[in-house]
């Protein structure tokens, strides 16, 4: 097994079976493995529905199949090497749905070759946003991501039951379908959550498994006859590229590229926080090395025809079913989406799997995407900026999903656009997020009156709406606001001292508050010196001054143990200062 470049020091968390860089045993390596291909190329189907649509006869569509698995495999493959090339995560690739429509219109007007440009477009304009991204962490903190996350999971529900139910043209279910899904989407509850640690890893093969059984017992699989004339093994034929384009499509292609790489970044965000039990923020190096192979993969292969790929949600989702994220999964992944890119019955094979079936597994895709989304949008704490914008965000894409007609309207240039859900929350939460950012100064101050009734909510209020406007994260905050209040009673215990005012600061890394008092600087015992402290029954008999030292040794033990850091400074001629440091 070749030696992969390290990943970030991480704190194990207690559920995962292998962490990043474990080496799964071989056999169940090749169990996760296999389930992780599986599950890639079922969405093959967005493949087939393409060619279907452009007119594609079937030596062009089975070519076009098997280019898109080793663009598939190429991906997969620089995701979990890491370095310069890769995320260093388990992402698997399939084939980008947001691309149906276009591609299908260039193979229709070019044929096979007319799919090259539109990879190698979609591909340059993911390399071009990588190197950007790492340095707009701003543009997209976790309220931002979380809400693409919950709309990709959103925008997942009405294929996944359409899929599961059989849902005719005229709202009618198919019980049969139903049951199908059922029985799938069953098998991989039952073992993900009260399975062992073995029957886990078997979670989703397992539901597929017993779904194309059941399909196959109510007369429901089809296509054997096609599967038994396909060869075993086949080079698959290349089409000459084609590169005549309309530049209307090169700036839509450009632009689904751009947005489809949010959904990237989010997926490495997720994948990052399942491996560290004390995670915090976004690893953007991680962010631009997964967009990076993104694109570097879609540009290689993207001469031979390979359908323009993204990040495979299903594939996190069973990441995390199988509470396995080793990035030599994803190696062994990509190994077997190019054999199984040279074996044509393999191939049909996969294709075949019963449409209920995969709805059930877009169904457990899209509960896990919209809770982890959320869970991404808690993470911080959130003033009415934030719930402004990701509010906002979301309503406009449900509205969007669920009202079609709006976009009727609309020039037909932008109606692809318009249309999707996930694109419209996207845009709308990053345009949102820029603009309330406006007028948001990272500092902040606000006077205080010792002799007030309300000084205790003033301090709260000032730590927990400054954190909120800034996007810290809810724990920090509230951390901070139990040590300010602690240092505003050290600072009153201590006597000869009023507080004046609060001072606050952010810069995503570092949350910083200052109380600004009269009089001298605090004198807090350190940590160290508290070993010589009074017995406490000697300070039963103790005078006034002993006790107050007493507290005052407390509320400094308090102190540095709600905060990172604890300063005092003399301010000389203006006020001194208790300065608290919050690690972000």
């Amino acid at each position: 097994m070749p030696r992969l470049p390290p990943s970030p020091v991480r704190r194990r968390p207690p559920e995962l079976l292998f962490a990043a860089d474990d080496r799964p045993p071989r056999f169940a390596l090749l169990v996760l493995a296999g389930q992780h291909a599986a599950t890639a190329m079922a969405f093959i189907t967005y493949v087939l529905a393409t060619a279907q649509i452009a007119g594609l006869d079937r030596q062009g569509t089975q070519s076009m199949v098997a280019m898109t698995l080793l663009g598939m495999a190429l991906c997969t493959a620089l995701q979990a090497w890491g370095g310069r090339t890769g995320s260093g995560a388990l992402l698997v690739h399939m084939p980008n749905p947001f691309m149906i429509t276009l591609v299908a219109a260039l193979v229709a007007a070019h044929g096979p070759g007319g799919i090259a440009v539109a990879t190698l477009v979609y591909g340059a304009a993911a390399l071009a946003v990588g190197p950007l991204v790492t340095r707009m962490r701003a543009l997209f903190p976790p309220a931002v991501v979380g809400t693409v996350i919950c709309m990709g999971g959103l925008g997942l529900v009405e294929s996944a039951v359409r899929h599961s139910l059989g849902v005719d043209a005229q709202w009618r279910i198919n019980p049969v379908s139903a049951a199908i899904a059922a029985s799938t989407l069953g098998c991989i509850i039952a073992l993900s959550v009260w399975g062992g640690r073995r029957t886990r890893l078997l979670g989703l093969m397992a539901g597929i498994a017993i779904g194309v059984a059941v399909a196959a017992l109510t007369g429901q699989l089809e296509g054997l006859d096609a599967l038994r004339s396909a060869p075993v093994l086949a080079l698959p034929s290349v089409a000459a590229p084609v590169f005549r384009i309309d530049p209307a499509m090169v700036v839509a292609i450009a632009l689904i590229a751009v947005l489809s790489q949010l959904d990237t970044l989010g997926s490495v965000i997720i994948l990052d926080k399942m491996d560290d039990a004390d995670w915090k923020r976004a690893n953007m190096q991680a962010v631009g090395g997964g967009i990076k192979a993104n694109g570097l993969g879609d540009l290689a292969c993207g001469l031979l025809g390979s359908f323009p790929s993204c990040v495979c949600s299903a594939n996190i989702a069973l990441a995390h079913a199988t509470h396995s994220t080793a990035r030599v999964i994803g190696l062994a992944t990509a190994a077997m989406l190019a054999l199984v890119a040279f074996m044509p019955q393999a191939t049909l094979g996969l294709t075949l799997i019963p449409t209920p079936v995969l709805g059930a597994v877009e169904l457990y895709a899209a509960g896990f995407l919209i809770v982890s989304g959320m869970e991404l949008i808690a993470s911080r704490a959130m003033d009415s900026r934030g719930i402004f914008a990701v509010g906002l965000s979301i309503s406009a894409g449900l509205a969007t999903m669920l009202m079609p007609p709006l976009v009727q309207a609309a020039p037909e240039g932008l109606r692809f656009l318009l249309g999707s859900g996930f694109l419209v929350a996207g845009l709308l939460v990053i345009a949102l997020n820029l603009l309330f950012r406006l007028g948001t100064a990272q500092r902040a101050e606000q006077r205080l009156d010792m002799a007030s009734s309300t000084l205790h909510a003033d301090i709260t209020g000032f730590v927990e709406g400054r954190g909120g406007a800034w996007g810290a994260r809810r724990a920090v905050v509230q951390r901070a606001a139990l040590a300010t209040l602690e240092g505003a009673e050290a600072i009153a215990a201590a006597g000869g001292r009023s507080l004046v005012a609060i001072r606050g600061s952010f810069d995503e890394f570092n949350l910083d508050i200052e109380l600004l008092h009269s009089g001298p600087a605090l004198a807090l015992t350190s940590a160290a010196a508290h070993g010589t402290a009074a017995p406490h029954a000697s300070l039963l008999d103790a005078d006034d001054a002993a006790l107050d030292a007493a507290l005052l040794n407390v509320s400094g033990l308090l102190l540095r143990h709600l905060a990172d850091r604890v300063e005092v400074a003399d301010g000389g001629a203006g006020p001194a200062a208790l300065r608290l440091h919050f690690e972000h």
